[in-house]
């Protein structure tokens, strides 16, 4: 059997100047949206981090989702969501990747609205 951090998702939140910043975003809790992510997704065997800037601060707070490794063989690729700013949105991208994530999972219609392109 395959150790679970290495098939499953990883999702990379940005916690840097603008993302997890209480002056540009007061009324989030940014700590509380970061647990709330590794408690949904830890024990269904994915991983969380966080990352310095990505770079696309007019989109904060922007969450990466990369595919499992064996999506990724498949040609799978990242998908980047901005404005990522409530509970609602973060639950989305959680149940995503507890179906799959890219490659694997069909994205719900409402999840696609807050994809953004790599810079």
């Amino acid at each position: 059997m395959s150790h679970p951090l290495l098939t499953g998702c990883l999702v990379t939140v940005c916690r840097d100047c603008c993302c997890g910043s209480r002056r540009k975003h007061p009324g989030v809790d940014h700590d509380r949206q970061l647990s709330r992510l590794e408690r949904q997704l830890a024990p269904a065997g994915h991983r969380v981090r966080t990352s310095l800037c990505l770079d696309l601060c007019d989109q904060s707070n922007v969450v990466v989702v990369h595919p499992a490794p064996a999506a990724r063989r498949r040609g799978a690729r990242p998908v980047r969501f901005g404005l990522v700013l409530d509970d609602a949105i973060t639950d989305d991208i959680a149940g995503w990747v507890r179906a799959g994530g890219p490659g694997i999972a069909e994205m719900p219609a409402p999840l696609e609205l807050s994809v953004i392109e790599k810079p």
